[in-house]
Parts: structure tokens; C-alpha cells; sequence
């Protein structure tokens, strides 16, 4: 199984000054990942900087992680699961947000874990495997 790294290890991995090893749940013999909607959050982050060297910063970091990570596509499949997923979650009253729910519907369809620091929104979505970091 691989794991898809959600934007909130990434997020403090570059915060933090640490390697995405040091912060997230990646097993050394799995493939390592990001999912379409991930690479948009990190890229809408530069876009969203306050200063221009904030703006260097991120954009140094996202497209190091950008060139380091696959990133997994948004496909017919994907859409398939993301839909299921969707009306599932909102029958039982147990909606996730929007971009946490095309991850999960990325990662179940490609066979994925998601490691996140976001376990409360991930924790909802039946049949997901969820890797939190220690600590």
C-alpha cells in the first residue's frame, strides 16, 4: 500500500523546518504520493503569501515537493469513488470538507492510506486507511 501525504504534514513539515520523514507516517518501503487537489492547496498557498519573501519560501518548498512527490490525477475513477463517497458521508449525516473528500476518494482509489494531521475529517470516510504522525 502507499500513502498519500495530505497537505497538513506538508504544511508543517515546511513551518517547521523538518523533512517529511520526521513528520509524517511513511514507511520506507512504500510509494509516497499526492493527490491533484494536495498540489492545489500547496500551489494556492504561494498565491497566498503576505510577503514576497514568504512568497519565495513556499514556492521554493511546494515546487521541491512538487518535483520530490507523484502527484496522483483526478480521473473518471477517482470521480466514481469521490461521488459514492459524497452521498454516503451525506446520508449518514457525516459530510467532510470538499477538498479532504476528493483526497480520500484519490487514496481508496488508488489504493493509498492518507497520513494527515487532520484525523478528524479523515476518520469519517468508511474503509480509509489513516496514518497520523506520533506526537
Amino acid at each position: 500500500m502507499g500513502q498519500l501525504i495530505d497537505s497538513s504534514i506538508l504544511i508543517a513539515a515546511e513551518r517547521g523546518g523538518h523533512t517529511m520523514r520526521q513528520l509524517a507516517c511513511i514507511a520506507p518501503d512504500e510509494p509516497v504520493a499526492i493527490a491533484a487537489t494536495t498540489a492545489s492547496e500547496l500551489l494556492t498557498g504561494i498565491h497566498r503569501a503576505k510577503t514576497e519573501p514568504q512568497r519565495l519560501r513556499r514556492e521554493a518548498f511546494v515546487e521541491g515537493v512538487l518535483a520530490l512527490l507523484p502527484t496522483l490525477p483526478i480521473d473518471l475513477r477517482v470521480a466514481r469513488t469521490h461521488a459514492r463517497l459524497w452521498a454516503t458521508l451525506e446520508e449518514l449525516g457525516q459530510p467532510i470538507g470538499a477538498h479532504d473528500l476528493w483526497i480520500a476518494a484519490t487514496a481508496l482509489t488508488y489504493g493509498y492510506a492518507v497520513c494527515t494531521h487532520n484525523a478528524r475529517e479523515f476518520a469519517r470516510v468508511p474503509g480509509l486507511d489513516l496514518r497520523v504522525p506520533a506526537g
